[in-house]
């Protein structure tokens, strides 16, 4: 049979854990089943701030004209004030002050001082390049060497993919910081060179149209404004020319295909004119004012 008295002794023990004091200030009084409430509210709140902020961005991205780094920043900023707000609504609602919170504050303040001053630089180099967009998502920019896209603009860090794929997270203070190269930072249209060197000797005009011809062929060599061709040098080995385009780059790899279409190309139209591509070589003289000596010496033979 259920003891009844039982019962009501495990009732009364939940009703005084629940109702449990934590925190006294005055006429404040926080109990346990406030600090409940407010979480409830608070993780619910913050659940649905990110889908109402995801469910604005969205319609907004389907405007075509609507610029991609703009949208992201709506995003983020209406789920921090909506977050904010959902805060500020819950700790009424749980009957929390909050002044309570101020010790708190101050203690947290501390510990950020001490020991989270990257965590909070990177936090508010975040907000800085999202509200400046000196790099926005889908950017080409200049890392360390290496060409790579802007994948991602998070709260910490930023996502960037290279051109072999590999995902890499850089501190968004890096950007802030270091001078980083955006090659789409206005447009997406980039200038590419493609260098060769002919032999001495080569027709310079032929070389020169044939250039222009193989670059404008190119379906993705833009027309406007048009590729240029310069006879940079007469270097030791070769007639330098340098070959200028603009194309549009989307991903790091672009630029390089173009580049290399375009050196396949050069390479096939100089052969079947009789173009020579140079290469390093040296002329030997020899002095022969005076009689050269000559000696034969048997590999074979054992010499002290």
């Amino acid at each position: 049979m259920n003891n009844p008295n039982a019962e009501l002794h495990f009732g009364e023990l939940l009703h005084q854990v629940w109702y449990t004091e934590l925190y006294k200030s005055g006429d404040y009084v926080v109990q346990l089943n406030q600090l409940v409430i407010a979480a409830l509210i608070a993780i619910c709140g913050v659940i649905v701030a990110r889908a109402v902020s995801h469910t604005i961005s969205g319609r907004i991205r389907r405007l075509s004209h609507v610029d991609a780094s703009l949208v992201h920043l709506i995003e983020k900023f209406s789920f921090y004030l909506m977050t904010v707000l959902v805060v500020l609504i819950a700790l009424p609602v749980a009957g929390i002050p909050i002044t309570v919170f101020t010790v708190i504050g101050g203690a947290l303040a501390i510990g950020v001082g001490f020991g989270a001053q990257n965590l909070f630089n990177n936090l508010i180099s975040g907000i800085f390049i999202v509200a400046e967009r000196s790099i926005r998502v889908g950017d080409i920019v200049e890392l360390d060497g290496q060409d790579v896209r802007i994948e991602e603009l998070g709260n910490r860090c930023v996502r960037v993919r290279r051109s072999d794929g590999v995902d890499m997270l850089v501190p968004n203070s890096f950007f802030l910081e270091q001078t980083v190269t955006n090659w789409t930072l206005f447009d997406s249209n980039v200038r590419g060179k493609v260098n060769v060197g002919v032999a001495y000797g080569s027709d310079t005009v032929l070389v020169k149209n044939l250039l222009l011809k193989l670059a404008l062929e190119h379906p993705e060599v833009h027309k406007e404004p048009l590729p240029i061709v310069l006879f940079t040098e007469f270097g030791d080995n070769a007639l330098g020319f340098e070959l200028l385009y603009w194309t549009s780059v989307n991903r790091p790899m672009d630029l390089r295909r173009v580049e290399s279409d375009l050196r396949y190309a050069i390479d096939a139209a100089f052969r079947s004119n009789n173009i020579s591509i140079s290469f390093p070589q040296r002329d030997v003289h020899l002095d022969t004012l005076r009689p050269l000596e000559v000696r034969i010496i048997d590999k074979d033979s054992n010499q002290a």
